[in-house]
């Protein structure tokens, strides 16, 4: 029975054979002399790379990739730099990290690192015989020369001293076929003769022999330092190259000295004892000294020691790659290891460590430990590589130590050890511990007896089922060792019949190999007898409950019934409980008439129609065999009948239902188990029905369509009988509609008249528009647009009430600036006199003396810009034709701007600015208008140009220096006419930094560190411990100044954005004559210094826009209106501080400053200062990007010949004669030549005159006695010039073509207003009608009348007679004016003079866009007379707030006590309050609070004999100080309590009272609060 069991596959175990040389062929044997060669080639890279690995310090690349990875001669390099580093750094290795070969591979640069190693083996001696080329590494033509030179230089520096000794490896390492394979390619490949490392030695030994007598002298000498016992002596002779000794390490020089000296002592010893009886001649002198053998012993002996001692203190460290290393190291003398098992080796060790008593390993047990951590290492690779035979190989070795391995097994041990290393990485784990391994194989040999012992009870079971016992079997069944699961001693008869029939079944098979029953196949013949057990009893439930059900007539517990017992509960629908009662009672019935006998209680059913199952419902005995005595109960339905009715009634209720079913239903129907094949039968109807739509549709069709003819015929019937009435009633309908529908369209037009209105507005507009853009649009407009449009060339009464309203409103603005000017320089004066009485240097009176001459300038300056100006109307007779040449001066100056450029740089640094403040900018009206804002930005323009290239010679002077032109520039754009944007500009933001009371920022750590003591000492009541004065440095070290710095740090980040931000998106704000001077700055600095970088001129233009311009304003925006400030209010200090580190931050960002030097702890703000700049360098490149002058206001210079009025200057005489004077003084500077129109004018008016003569004889009385004070009061009287040209246009022949044609284009638009036509020339050809003439003439009425009430408007005597003529006259003039111009190619008839229509068009929309300007300018005048009236009222209250100031300083010298301080908003006590009294204090207890720290040349056991007495005065905050010594009085002081806060804010910690009490500031204020305020 057991020989189908011998029969069975059994696992064979792989082993390594060598095969008889004999029986190879010769082919077989050179493809196995090449396989070789390539294996110990493999050894030989091993070798190199472990030996390398040890003197680098550092991973390799892995044996199979070594000689990739050592042709860029890095790792070459490297080895070089570690046995002489001074011919080899690691500057000079070309791509140390090998990042660049990485990326793109080799380099022709990398044969620069194999060059140095080859010149470094030269420097050390290394015989040439063993060197490699260069091409030999780079290229890869014969690398195994490479590793050849590496395994002589490994053994020539071993003799050296240098290096430890390459491993012989050969035979000890694992390589896979595959890559031997390779390898052998790759040497067949390249052809290559591999070199005999075998010789290495003796080739060496031949090339360096070793001078024996060196060898013994080097020997002598080491003794000798041994004897005399100094360990630094000893190591210089061991390392003497001729003692060739090894692996010496100069750290452990000590350690040799005592091995060496005990080992020489006992030699010694020994030698003593040996040689006492032989006589001295006849001894060795190598018997009492320690050879080079024994010496070199000894040095292993101690670096053993040294590496064992290092490898516990790494193991200590938890270090997995030091613990390799130290590992590896050759003076450690242990086993190979493997870089792969690092952290294993660190673990596992480390847990020696701990659980050795002295936390230590000796060499011993290191060396046991990793020859089974190694073996257990190489087990765990195998295992990852799915290498089952290397795991077997290693696990018959007996490195590892595993106990109970059976040769037979060690296949299933490691294919066990593969299926627990899997797990482990599932969950993590990297490694199988060696406990791990030894519990696997324990559990196998566990597992393989069991199976032999199941094997054993499958026998005897498989016996006992052949017998037919059931007993018997059931035996078998439940042995222990056999493991059948759920055995039920009940059913041992079914268990019998069901494994027998089981096991037929197999013997009958023909495919079946074995003819027993298997434990799987028993197994599941127990489970399924099992399974029939437990059908049987489902069964019997249903059986017994259904007829009961039936007997008893218990109609409502049928479907319980069913439910709880049916075998597919979904069969059961509660829908059909009364069906399967009904159907069930029916075949109960049916049964029982068919049953003649007596019936007993036993009920029988079968089982997979194979087994019967017996029940006795009385005695509820049940069996699997039959009774041998009792009667059946037949008239009983069994379990197959229930079931069968049930799925009848089922059926045939799914089919009823299935059409009309819901979704929830089909899927209850589907559930059942007819379920599937009545909706498969369900869906082939349905496809068949889908099948034959057509027909259906044709069916329902036809009938549908016989329904419908029907109705129709009826319908028709009932018509043709009332053919009258219909007629009758289709013709009322129709009437109806439509007089519905018209009464509609007309009550909508009524609702929506407006609309109406509207769309007829717009189609007139529409049609407006398109002539109006042909106007504008068209190249050539056609004369019949420029028609319609012509009439807005004529100046209305509204122009002329607003160019009055300009003029009006630029004087007042003009004179306003010059008046606000005065009183602030008047204010400035009087804020310095009060500083220097506060200062006491000067007196009351002065200050007095200044205020009443401030009032009286006052009154006249009111007085001034009360009354009008003074034209030349209002001067003498005689003086209007000078006043006439000044008028064609300062026009010529004006439009000039060479002349005063030339000017400006000819005076005084100081000269020139008060020059410019008073002429210049009153000469072009502080550029009040577009022609004024127009001509000064030229004149910026040709100074500063002519600045830049007569007094700039490097680039940075423009930022270093103060060129007077951007002083000019910055100065206006921030007065009166810039000022307003300005503050648009900066105020928000500069509001809210103000209003923040939270806000502190303190950038410097002195102050900072001063706050906190300041602060400690005022909250305690007590003296600091820490020092007053520190260093920044100093004040750095302590935790609360770094956060309060780092807080201020972040709170300054915050607000320099919100500025930031509010400057960078206003840039539209910034006014367009500072960009326009920034953009001529950075071309003129370009122009001259070409190679200066986009930066550096950026950083100019940043000067100006930010430095100079903004700057100031963010310091001090009260002293620049930017913010409104009340008379004697001011910004307090914290605030001046916080908008101080503001601009700073953004000063360093604009020049691209980082911080740096005494800002060094602000550096960690740089990033941001980085960041900052490119977005200021992106704003000032934007700021410069402007429209040239002339484009942006439309200017040329013809522009004042078409002007309605002419320019008007406000200048009071002796501007006009400073000027005069200024101009004869650098005449010859300003003009070049003698014929220049200047010079011309100079000579005309002559000498200067002094006011009285400039007035005329008569203004001034002589015998006046206060003739100076008048001349000098009328000197300062304003007139108003109304500048023209000397050279206007003349009449006659001496027109030009361009003054031809302004007059031509005035008459062909005198013409085309009052005579249509499609042409110029038709126009011109065609004679006017009476009624074209007498309209002519009332227009050229109309104009003369609107001429004559608009004053200041003198047109030229020509064109009033050229206006007054007759139409048809008008039209010869333009005739002949047209020959003329065509003549000088102007115009040509050839295009019907389109030439001319196209000027008369582009000055109709120059017309509009200069009366659009005119309104805007209007709105600009209002809005800066409007800031300037409010900034006069501001002076007005600083002049009354300086009124009282003084009025209190009077009142302060009345009184008889003066006092060290003046109070305006003190409130003093009530006359004959009674004083306070004073708070006394001895020396001493002044010393214990704190407040008093030393008292000048008086010992501190002295202090109690000295006492203060403190007492509040009548003042609040001023305090009487008295001292006394011994009772007796002796000085008074008195304290100011504002004068403490100051120097508590300036950070003064310690003063001096009586100049010789010194005292803590902070806790004197401390006890003033204390005692007198209660705070």
């Amino acid at each position: 029975m057991f020989q189908d069991f011998a029969s069975c596959p059994q696992w064979r175990i792989a082993t390594l054979a060598i095969v008889d040389d004999e029986r190879l062929s010769a082919e077989e044997m050179d493809e196995r002399r090449r396989q070789n060669i390539a294996y110990e080639y493999l050894c030989h890279l091993e070798e190199a790379k472990r030996w390398m690995e040890v003197c680098l310090v550092e991973e390799l690349p892995p044996t199979t990739e070594l000689e990739e990875g050592l042709r860029n001669g890095v790792y070459l390099a490297k080895l070089a730099k570690f046995f002489a580093p001074k011919m080899v750094s690691e500057k000079k290795i070309y791509d140390v990290e090998q990042t660049r070969y990485k990326k793109s591979g080799l380099h022709f640069r990398h044969t620069d690192n194999t060059v140095q190693w080859l010149r470094a083996m030269e420097s050390i001696g290394l015989p040439k015989i063993f060197y490699p080329e260069t091409t030999d590494v780079y290229d890869r033509k014969n690398i195994p020369r490479m590793i050849y030179c590496i395994h002589a230089l490994s053994l020539y520096l071993f003799k050296l001293g240098i290096a430890p000794q390459i491993q012989d490896l050969l035979g000890k390492v694992d390589f896979t076929e595959e890559e031997i394979s390779n390898m052998r390619k790759e040497l067949d490949k390249y052809g290559i003769q591999m070199p005999s490392f075998s010789k290495i030695g003796g080739i060496l030994a031949n090339e360096l022999s070793v001078d024996e007598a060196a060898l013994h002298a080097a020997v002598i000498a080491i003794n000798e330092a041994i004897e005399k016992g100094v360990a630094e002596q000893t190591i210089v002779t061991l390392r003497n190259p001729n003692a060739v000794l090894t692996l010496v390490d100069d750290s452990l020089a000590q350690e040799y000295q005592k091995e060496l000296w005990e080992a020489k002592k006992n030699k010694e010893e020994n030698a003593r004892l040996k040689n006492s009886c032989i006589s001295e001649e006849e001894r060795d002198a190598y018997e009492e000294l320690l050879t080079q053998a024994e010496i070199q012993g000894n040095i292993n002996t101690v670096n053993r020691q040294a590496a064992v001692d290092h490898i516990n203190a790494v193991l200590l460290e938890g270090n997995p790659a030091n613990t390799l290393l130290a590992l590896k190291k050759p003076e450690a003398q242990l086993p190979a290891v493997y870089p792969f098992a690092a952290t294993m080796y660190q673990n596992e060790l480390f847990n020696l460590q701990k659980q050795n008593s002295m936390n230590y390993l000796a060499h011993e047990e290191l060396l046991i430990a990793l020859e089974m951590l190694s073996s257990v290492a190489l087990i765990n690779q195998a295992l990852e590589s799915n290498d089952l035979v290397s795991v077997q190989n290693q696990l018959r070795s007996s490195t590892i130590g595993v106990n109970n391995v059976d040769e037979a097994h060690v296949e299933r041990y490691a294919n066990a050890l593969l299926s627990l290393k899997l797990e482990a990485s599932s969950q993590g784990q990297d490694n199988l511990s060696w406990n791990e391994i030894q519990n696997c194989i324990d559990m196998i040999n566990t597992e393989i007896q069991e199976e032999n012992d199941r094997i054993v009870a499958l026998g005897y079971i498989n016996e006992a089922i052949d017998e037919g016992n059931p007993f018997r079997t059931l035996e078998t069944l439940m042995l222990p060792t056999a493991k059948i699961r759920d055995v039920e001693p009940d059913h041992a008869q079914h268990y019998q019949d069901v494994l027998y029939q089981a096991k037929s079944q197999k013997l009958m098979d023909p495919d079946s190999i074995s003819k027993v029953l298997w434990l799987d196949e028993i197994q599941k013949a127990i489970d399924e007898a099992n399974t029939h057990e437990s059908r049987a009893k489902q069964w019997l439930t249903l059986i017994i409950d259904v007829n009961k059900c039936l007997d008893g007539n218990k109609t409502n517990d049928i479907l319980t019934a069913l439910k709880s017992s049916a075998s597919n509960v979904q069969d059961v629908m509660p829908e059909c409980a009364d069906r399967y009662y009904t159907a069930l009672l029916r075949a109960k019935q049916s049964k029982s008439q068919t049953v003649t006998n007596e019936e007993g209680s036993w009920i029988k059913f079968n089982l997979q129609e194979k087994y019967d199952y017996y029940y006795n419902i009385d005695s509820q005995e049940r069996s699997w065999v039959a009774p041998q005595s009792g009667l059946p109960k037949e008239s009983w339905l069994t379990g197959k009948e229930i079931e069968d009715v049930i799925e009848e009634v089922t059926t045939t209720y799914i089919r009823q239902h299935m059409w009309s079913a819901p979704e929830d239903l089909l899927l209850r129907f589907q559930a059942t188990t007819s379920g599937p094949s009545l909706r498969e039968e369900f869906e082939a109807r349905k496809a068949f029905l889908g099948d034959q739509i057509g027909n259906v549709v044709k069916i329902q069709a036809y009938w549908k369509g016989q329904k419908q003819r029907k109705d129709y015929l009826s319908r028709q019937q009932v018509f043709l009988g009332n053919v009258d009435s219909v007629v009758k009633i289709q013709a009322w309908f129709r009437m109806a509609a439509a007089r519905k529908n018209y009464l509609s369209r007309l009550q909508y037009f009524k609702d929506h008249r407006n609309e109406i209105v509207k769309i007829q507005s717009l189609l007139r507009a529409s049609k407006a528009r398109d002539d109006y853009k042909a106007l504008v649009g068209s190249e050539n407009p056609p004369l019949t647009v420029i028609r319609k449009f012509v009439h807005l060339l004529e100046q209305s009464d509204l122009d002329f009430q607003e160019e009055l309203e300009v003029a009006r409103l630029r004087e007042e603005v003009v004179t306003k600036i010059r008046a606000n000017q005065q009183l602030e320089k008047d204010l400035n004066l009087m804020d310095i006199k009060i500083g220097l009485l506060v200062k006491n240097r000067i007196t009351v009176e002065d200050v007095i003396s200044h205020r009443k001459k401030l009032n009286k300038k006052k009154g006249e300056l009111e007085l001034l810009t009360s009354t009008d100006n003074k034209g030349i109307k209002s001067l003498s007779k005689e003086r209007r034709k000078t006043l006439e040449t000044y008028q064609q001066l300062f026009y010529l100056l004006q439009t000039n701007p060479l002349y005063l450029a030339k000017l400006i740089f000819q005076m005084p640094q100081n000269k020139s600015t008060k020059f410019m403040d008073t002429v210049i900018f009153t000469l072009y009206n502080y550029a009040s208008n577009q022609r004024e804002e127009y001509l000064l930005l030229k004149l910026f323009k040709a100074a500063l140009e002519e600045e830049i290239k007569s007094k700039v010679d490097q680039v940075q002077e423009i930022v270093t220096g103060n060129p007077t032109v951007i002083k000019m520039v910055v100065s206006f754009n921030r007065g009166a006419r810039g000022q307003n944007t300005l503050r648009q500009l900066l105020a928000p933001v500069v509001k809210e930094i103000i209003d923040d009371k939270t806000l502190i920022i303190n950038t410097n750590p002195v102050e900072v560190y001063k706050m906190w003591v300041n602060q400690l000492e005022t909250q305690t009541g007590e003296a600091s411990k820490l020092p007053y004065d520190v260093t920044t440095e100093q004040a750095l070290t302590y935790p609360e100044v770094k956060n309060k710095l780092d807080t201020s740090t972040e709170n300054l980040r915050r607000v320099t954005d919100k500025v930031l931000n509010s400057i960078i998106s206003s840039l539209d704000l910034l006014p367009y004559g500072l960009r326009y001077i920034a953009k001529v700055l950075k071309n003129s600095i370009h122009e001259k210094f070409p190679d200066a970088t986009e930066d550096e001129l950026l950083k100019i233009v940043g000067n100006l826009l930010y430095y100079r311009y903004m700057n100031p304003a963010i310091v001090a925006p009260d002293g620049f209106d930017i913010i409104d400030m009340t008379a004697g209010g001011q910004i307090n200090s914290d605030q001046r501080r916080n908008l101080g580190s503001v601009a700073k931050v953004l000063q360093h960002a604009a020049s691209n400053k980082l911080f740096e030097g005494e800002n060094e702890h602000l550096s960690s703000m740089n990033h941001y200062l980085s960041e900052t700049y490119q977005k200021f360098r992106k704003y000032f490149k934007e700021a410069c990007d402007v429209l040239e002058p002339e484009e942006k206001f439309n200017m040329d210079k013809y522009t004042d010949l078409v002007t309605v009025s002419k320019p008007v200057i406000y200048i009071s005489i002796e501007e006009i004669i400073s000027t005069h004077s200024l101009l004869l003084e650098h005449q010859d500077v300003i003009t070049a030549e003698k014929s220049d129109s200047l010079n011309e004018l100079l000579e005309t008016l002559g000498e200067v005159p002094t006011v009285e003569s400039f007035l005329g004889e008569g203004s001034i009385d002589p015998n006046d006695p206060n003739k100076q004070s008048t001349i000098s009061q009328l000197s300062k009287t304003e007139i108003s010039l109304s500048l023209t040209s000397k050279y206007d246009l003349g009449d006659g022949e001496s027109v030009d073509s361009r003054s031809l044609m302004i007059k031509t284009k005035k008459l062909i638009i005198d013409v085309i207003r009052n005579q249509p036509g499609i042409t110029l020339i038709e126009i011109l050809e065609t004679p006017a009608t009476k009624e074209q003439e007498e309209e002519h003439s009332q227009d050229m009425v109309n104009r003369a009348i609107i001429d004559s009430r608009t004053p200041g408007i003198k047109p030229e005597e020509a064109m009033i007679e050229e206006g007054h003529l007759p139409l048809e006259q008008k039209k010869r003039k333009i005739q002949r004016n047209l020959r003329t111009l065509e003549q000088t190619g102007h115009v040509s008839s050839k295009d019907k003079y389109q030439d001319l229509l196209n000027e008369i068009a582009k000055d109709i929309r120059n017309q509009r866009i200069h009366r659009t300007l005119r309104k805007a300018e209007l709105a600009k005048l209002q809005q800066t007379l409007n800031a300037l009236n409010e900034k006069a009222a501001f002076y007005e209250d600083q002049i009354n707030y300086y009124d009282t100031y003084i009025k209190t300083c009077l009142d302060n010298l009345k009184r008889t006590n003066t006092r060290r301080s003046i109070k305006l908003d003190v409130k003093e006590e009530p006359k004959g309050t009674k004083r306070v009294k004073p708070v006394r204090y001895t020396a001493t207890k002044l010393q214990e609070k704190g407040v008093l720290l030393g008292i000048d040349d008086l010992q501190t056991n002295q202090f109690k004999n000295v006492t203060f007495d403190i007492m509040a005065t009548e003042d609040v905050g001023i305090f009487d100080v008295s001292s006394k010594v011994l009772g007796m009085e002796m000085e008074k002081v008195q304290l100011n309590i504002q004068d403490l806060l100051q120097m508590q804010y300036e950070g003064v910690a310690v003063m001096k009272m009586f100049d010789k009490v010194k005292v803590n500031v902070n806790l004197l204020i401390y006890l003033l609060n204390k005692k007198f305020y209660g705070k």
